[in-house]
């Protein structure tokens, strides 16, 4: 995937991610940034765990991104003291 589309696909995982732990999106940047390191998070776990590929665009690394970006959101707001709301 090219980087425009690791991009993308950070900003959809992110936003979603956000809109399930904060109820409102953390902005464009946050929300990037965030996707991208929970898609990494959660393909190293889900990849530890099985030896499907999770690192290609389709629904099941879209789910997996997903749920890494929860996890590394839930671990900021507990590094940094905010709540979700």
């Amino acid at each position: 995937m090219s980087i425009l589309g690791w991009i993308v696909f950070g900003a959809i995982t992110g936003f979603i991610a956000s809109k399930i732990v904060n109820r409102r999106g953390s902005g464009c940047i946050v929300n990037i940034v965030l996707g991208l390191v929970g898609a990494l998070v959660g393909g190293a776990i889900f990849r530890g765990i099985t030896t499907f590929d999770v690192f290609r665009f389709n629904p099941t690394s879209m789910l997996i991104a997903i749920l890494g970006a929860v996890i590394v959101l839930f671990l900021w707001h507990a590094i940094s003291g905010r709540r979700p709301m």
